[in-house]
């Protein structure tokens, strides 16, 4: 009798488990496209490796913690899919990548309950900074900071004495024009700084309260050091006539910015572990 209810509750994961693999291989492979063509998203590809070593890590607790399966999951799963099928059917790529995360939350609360679901809430929410943001809310944001990070860059300028006028997100020398495009808003690093606060957070602090802090703090960085970027090519466009944006230094650059950028994460994750393990 054992026996069989062990086979028929195997029988039940398998079937589960192949539902949501035919189900979202669609979307899977979207994302395997977004990541293999977009700068934003390519840390997408280590995003699912680094979800699986958590849980791997967690092994022992997942192996201690009972399994209870809850209805309310099933509910969950089967939820996930209707809001799949109509986001299918209407074009929102970006609701059907979420809940493929949706669905997979309401398998594991089904198969085998909430505390166990809570184990691995992290990596679960880890999932969704693989999916790209609606492409409405990253224009939304994009043009708001160009203008800003424009603005303060020209500021910065004009107090160093350079000739200088801004119109809109296009900065004005006496003979050469720099326009400040969407690279240098800063969304760009955001949403891969957002991503390595989040794990290094998760890794290295105890408290959520710093995690959520260094999380924050990704944010003013990616916004500051890219008016960095923007000034020091205005500064260099100025006294030696030579475009930082231009050819294969744009790209070098935009590196060595990036890791000013991770440097700055790096030291501020250092003071918020002296505070961490002193509040411990």
């Amino acid at each position: 009798m054992a026996n069989t209810t062990q086979g028929s509750y195997r029988n039940k994961i398998i079937i589960i488990i192949g539902a949501f693999i035919f189900t979202y291989a669609s979307v899977l492979m979207g994302l395997w496209n977004i990541w293999s063509n977009s700068d934003e998203y390519s840390h997408g590809f280590f995003i699912i490796p680094i979800a699986f070593y958590i849980c791997w890590t967690k092994k022992d607790v997942l192996a201690e913690t009972p399994v209870s399966s809850s209805l309310c999951g099933f509910f969950f799963f089967f939820l996930s899919l209707v809001v799949y099928v109509g986001s299918k059917y209407a074009g929102i790529t970006t609701i059907s990548s979420w809940t493929m995360v949706m669905c997979l939350a309401g398998m594991i609360l089904y198969l085998y309950g909430w505390r166990i679901l809570r184990e691995v809430s992290f990596p679960l929410f880890l999932l969704l900074s693989m999916i790209p943001v609606p492409d409405q809310v990253y224009s939304s944001l994009t043009i708001p900071l160009q203008l800003f990070v424009s603005q303060v860059s020209v500021t910065l300028a004009y107090f160093l004495g350079l000739p200088i006028f801004r119109d809109g997100n296009v900065i004005q020398l006496p003979d050469r024009t720099l326009e400040v495009v969407q690279a240098c808003s800063g969304l760009r690093s955001l949403v891969t700084l957002l991503t390595l606060s989040l794990i290094m957070g998760y890794f290295t602090l105890r408290s959520n309260a710093l995690r959520v802090l260094l999380l924050l703090l990704a944010i003013p960085v990616a916004i500051v050091v890219n008016i960095i970027r923007v000034f020091i090519m205005v500064v260099i466009l100025y006294y030696f006539q030579y475009d930082l944006a231009e050819d294969s230094v744009h790209t070098i650059y935009g590196l060595v910015i990036f890791a000013l950028a991770l440097g700055l994460i790096f030291a501020f994750q250092r003071v918020l572990q002296i505070w961490d393990k002193e509040a411990e």
